[in-house]
């Protein structure tokens, strides 16, 4: 496992663009709203690419600036980022996008939700720590695709409000666990 925990973000990149190509050969012209949920899961992972890889460096970036500690992989190391990352991004995203695909497209528009919401506490962020990993795929992709796919939903009348509703619930209550877990979990442990 802990080569797994060192090296699951390399992926990030390859799996991202290995996606993309499949979309758009197999499902961007057959049915668009099925497209949209899949894109998520690719952002998220360029998203990641950009936290982890290139230029990488958010670990280090959450223990000293977010939570206050001195030690760059402590609380957050490799093993909490990879119990994190890996049942939302890697799992529940995908497995969201077969769900919407296979029995109803509803089901997917969580992970706009939750992608709009992840990347808004990167501009956050920003504010008070300027640069932090994540947040150029933030602005650039996160926001903009997840706002789209909200806005083409909502125009297309393809789900119901409350249909959005529930997705914008989930994509918070995702959010809160992530943000429980950092501070609530990890920073008690740096005093």
């Amino acid at each position: 496992m802990k080569w797994l925990y060192n090296n699951w973000h390399k992926s990030t990149i390859f799996i991202a663009i290995y996606v993309l190509i499949f979309l758009l050969l197999f499902v961007l012209q057959s049915e668009f709203s099925l497209f949209l949920i899949w894109l998520q899961f690719v952002v998220y992972l360029f998203h990641q690419f950009e936290e982890y890889i290139l230029p990488g460096g958010f670990v280090k970036f959450f223990n000293n600036k977010m939570l206050g500690s001195n030690n760059e992989k402590y609380p957050l190391d490799d093993k909490a980022s990879f119990w994190i990352n890996i049942p939302i991004i890697f799992i529940a995203y995908p497995l969201s996008a077969i769900l919407a695909g296979n029995i109803d497209i509803s089901i997917g528009i969580w992970t706009a939700y939750f992608s709009i919401i992840n990347a808004i506490s990167h501009v956050g962020m920003f504010f008070k720590h300027r640069y932090n990993p994540g947040l150029f795929v933030s602005i650039f992709l996160n926001i903009p695709v997840g706002i789209y796919t909200i806005y083409y939903f909502r125009s297309e009348n393809i789900i119901s409000t409350s249909e959005h509703a529930i997705g914008l619930v989930i994509g918070l209550l995702v959010q809160m666990a992530v943000m429980i877990f950092g501070f609530m979990i990890l920073k008690p442990k740096v005093k």
